[in-house]
């Protein structure tokens, strides 16, 4: 294919792109109105699971916080005429573009994969669909476990007994979009560790010997993602993090000696 053909096969990729998150996201503007409150406002609710789940183990675990609140029901306010309908029209675009992730993962496949070797083509492809799978876990991460403990923290907080939280609808959409993403982010990290595998930068000996500093840095991000210092809020998003450290180490290559020695055993010997 010459470079026009390779423009032309690139715009259709990004028209099909195109039209597959428009029309999601209009199936996203019927369904919204339905499942607003049921799961985008969920946490707001001593209803919601997360809640339900750290109560019934707090029975057995006697040093978890105090999640057994049935009072626990906060009011967003609206303080813009305008912010309930962008908020709509906001997340029927990201329910379109969630949904769509894997039908983009597999049309940049497409494009790509005719430019590759057979093993880089398998490695490539596996690459996308781990990494697929990865951002939709880090966001159910930040949905059921980040951002309901940072969220009840914040909300339950009192500088003084004189002043009343009142959260606006704004303020809880950037804040539930902003850590969700996040958690997608960071659970890309085993993806990015793997690419620089691949290109000959780091491979497994360095996960086994930065294994104590990757508990801190574990540490460290939890406490920045979650800001209410509490042991349990911090072992509980510490304990995913750290958990991304070993599967880093799982997917890397081992050390360039071993994989040489194992190809030099695997050589005919000059009496064969």
């Amino acid at each position: 294919m010459s470079f026009w053909d390779h423009l032309e096969e690139f715009r259709w990729t990004i028209i099909r792109t195109f039209i597959a998150i428009l029309t999601f996201s209009i199936l996203g503007f019927i369904l919204i109105p339905h499942i607003f409150d049921s799961i985008i406002l969920a946490a707001r609710s001593s209803d919601f699971i997360t809640y339900r789940f750290f109560e019934k183990a707090g029975e057995f675990i006697p040093f978890l916080p105090d999640f057994s609140a049935d009072s626990f029901d906060v009011e967003i306010l609206n303080i813009n005429m305008t912010t309930q309908f962008m908020t709509y029209i906001s997340t029927s675009f990201s329910f379109g573009v969630l949904c769509t992730i894997p039908y983009i993962l597999f049309e940049l496949w497409r494009f790509i994969s005719p430019a590759l070797y057979e093993n880089e083509a398998r490695g490539v492809k596996s690459a996308f669909a781990f990494g697929g799978i990865m951002f939709v876990i880090g966001c159910l991460v930040g949905y059921f476990v980040v951002f309901p403990l940072i969220f009840r923290f914040l909300i339950t907080f009192e500088l003084s007994a004189s002043i009343e939280n009142m959260i606006s609808l704004d303020s809880y959409m950037s804040n539930f979009y902003t850590l969700i993403l996040i958690m997608g982010l960071v659970f890309e990290l085993p993806l990015v560790f793997w690419l620089l595998s691949s290109l000959g930068l780091i491979y497994r000996p360095f996960f086994r010997k930065y294994r104590r500093h990757a508990v801190v840095g574990a540490l460290l991000l939890a406490a920045f993602i979650t800001p209410s210092g509490d042991p349990f809020s911090l072992f509980v998003v510490t304990v995913p993090l750290y958990a991304l450290w070993e599967i880093s180490a799982f997917v890397v290559k081992k050390e360039p000696a071993a994989e040489e020695d194992d190809d030099e055993e695997n050589l005919p010997s000059v009496t064969d």
